[in-house]
């Protein structure tokens, strides 16, 4: 495929975009951009919304709106991923962020939006049973896959933990905004005339991954 494709992953918590984004990224050779990453990255460089989020994240609160996507600006500035394709993951995460996203990428414009779709039972149960290393939360294990050593994160050697916010209750709530939020992100794409495909998310790695690689391809071709 020679154009790189420029995505966004939509998708309930625990639908699986994290793992498929990187398989997508390395598949497309494209920058996987999520919001956490980016927040650090941006941190990291010293820029000044990198910062402003590393302040909300380090006090445990939600990043506001101006903030998220001034560090996505910086992110997507001339000389980024914007020329040489991207997968966002998990973002935008309102229609307000959607909308703010149209205009950063200012005539460049995104291939396809791709609404990884899993069940509300079969997120609630794989949340319930995810553990999380406490030094880095991006090494996930489950119950039915835990680290070589129990409970010890093969990565770093952290503690392998279940999150406080793991529990049904939690996750209801957590998936009730979800959908408050995002479902009228759909439909702002598809009233802008983008496309916008529902894969389905259940299933092995591989044949999830399969399935979204053959929709982006549809999409780019």
């Amino acid at each position: 495929m020679k154009t790189k494709p420029r995505l966004v992953l939509l998708g309930k918590q625990g639908a699986g975009k994290g793992t498929q984004a990187k398989s997508l990224a390395r598949h497309y050779e494209i920058a996987h951009l999520s919001t956490g990453d980016l927040f650090r990255a941006q941190a990291a460089a010293g820029t000044a919304f990198g910062l402003e989020a590393k302040r909300y994240m380090d006090d445990g609160e939600l990043v506001p709106d101006t903030i998220v996507m001034g560090v996505v600006e910086e992110c997507l500035a001339p000389g980024g991923p914007l020329s040489g394709g991207f997968i966002l993951d998990g973002f935008p995460r309102n229609k307000a962020q959607a909308v703010e996203l149209e205009r950063v990428l200012d005539g460049t414009p995104l291939h396809a939006i791709i609404h990884l779709d899993v069940p509300r039972e079969v997120v609630v149960e794989r949340l319930s049973e995810r553990r999380v290393c406490v030094k880095n939360g991006a090494h996930i294990y489950s119950v039915a896959k835990p680290p070589k050593e129990l409970w010890v994160c093969d990565e770093c050697g952290g503690a392998v933990v279940q999150r406080d916010d793991d529990n049904p209750d939690a996750i209801n709530k957590r998936l009730d905004t979800y959908e408050r939020d995002t479902r009228p992100i759909r439909e702002f794409y598809k009233e802008s005339g983008h496309t916008v495909v529902t894969v389905d998310g259940v299933g092995e790695n591989d044949a999830v991954f399969e399935r979204l690689t053959s929709a982006i391809n549809s999409a780019v071709s």
